[in-house]
């Protein structure tokens, strides 16, 4: 870790050490933003005036306008991908202001900007289920199987995530000790 001098100004920023932004980052809630995108545009046609968005004993009770029902499927999904840049440029931000030697961003950055994809892909599966239902009659699996599995599979990606990094930090600390 270095150390800031007080003759030092902290507000000067080495362009040699700036983590630059990468689309890496935020690949995962772009790709899943564009889905919706491309989603809505191909079912928006088919779907009827007033959409069904809620089913009581697999038949529909409760209705929406199609224009709504399609906003209320979008806007999570933009929120979602608005969130994600926002944490990288946060970061990214503070960053400046820490040596990039020190600094394990390079490798957690993509994984705290792409975490932002796993309710996008429950909302994901969500809006196509309604997409279909609306449009042809057909359920899908249900919700709760899907969110558990991407609740697994994150959990397992998040697990070999950390346990790689603590690994690393470790042999680094202990090269650094045997210097």
């Amino acid at each position: 870790m270095v150390a800031i001098r007080p003759s030092e100004s902290v507000s000067k920023t080495n362009p040699e050490i700036k983590i630059a932004f990468r689309w890496t980052y935020v690949v995962l809630p772009a790709v899943f933003l564009l889905l919706s995108l491309i989603l809505i545009a191909f079912f928006y046609r088919l779907l009827p005036s007033d959409v069904a968005y809620h089913l009581q004993s697999n038949s529909p009770d409760k209705w929406l306008s199609r224009g709504a029902f399609v906003a209320w499927l979008f806007l999570p999904q933009f929120f979602f991908t608005l969130l994600a840049f926002a944490i990288v440029r946060i970061v990214l931000m503070g960053a400046r202001y820490w040596p990039s030697a020190d600094t394990p961003l390079n490798k957690l950055l993509p994984v705290m900007g792409n975490m932002v994809a796993l309710p996008q892909v429950i909302l994901l599966f969500a809006m196509l289920d309604f997409l279909i239902y609306n449009t042809y009659q057909i359920k899908l699996i249900p919700l709760w199987v899907v969110t558990l599995i991407v609740m697994i599979l994150g959990g397992i990606v998040l697990a070999v995530f950390f346990i790689r990094t603590i690994s690393r930090f470790r042999r680094q600390r202990n090269k650094s000790l045997q210097e």
